[in-house]
C-alpha cells in the first residue's frame, strides 16, 4: 500500500494520506520504543506540513509509554486528533490521564469533522 506521497507502507505505518483538512497517519499492530521510529517519521513530517494530523488508531493492538510520549509530544505541535483507539489505548490514555489531554474521536470521520 502506499500513500499519497509515494512511500510505501511500511512497518507499523500502514498508509498517510490527504483528507479534508489534515493528514490522516494509519497505524497498526504494537507500538512501543523498538517499533516507533517510522511512526515518528510519518507523524512529524504531517505536522511539519499540515496544522490537523490524524492518527488512524484502528488496528493498534498495543501501545506503551514512548507511544504515549510521542503522542504528547506532537499534541504541542500540532492539532493531533487520534482516531478509533482500541480498548488497551483507550485504558492507556485514562489510567495516565492523558484522555483529558488528547483529542479522543470514534473514528476518522468523527475526528476529520471536529
Amino acid at each position: 500500500m502506499t500513500g499519497t506521497d509515494g512511500a510505501p507502507g511500511d512497518g507499523v505505518v500502514k498508509d498517510s494520506y490527504l483528507a479534508g483538512p489534515g493528514r490522516v497517519v494509519v497505524a497498526r499492530g504494537e507500538l512501543d520504543q523498538d517499533t516507533l521510529v517510522s511512526l515518528e517519521e510519518a507523524l512529524t513530517a504531517a505536522a511539519d506540513r499540515h496544522e490537523l494530523v490524524v492518527l488512524d488508531a484502528t488496528s493498534i493492538t498495543f501501545g506503551d509509554s514512548s507511544f504515549l510520549n510521542l503522542l504528547l509530544r506532537l499534541h504541542r505541535h500540532t492539532t493531533l486528533r487520534i482516531a478509533a483507539p482500541g480498548e488497551q489505548l483507550r485504558r492507556l490514555f485514562a489510567l495516565t490521564g492523558a484522555d483529558t489531554v488528547l483529542s479522543l474521536h470514534a473514528s476518522v470521520q468523527d475526528a476529520l469533522g471536529a
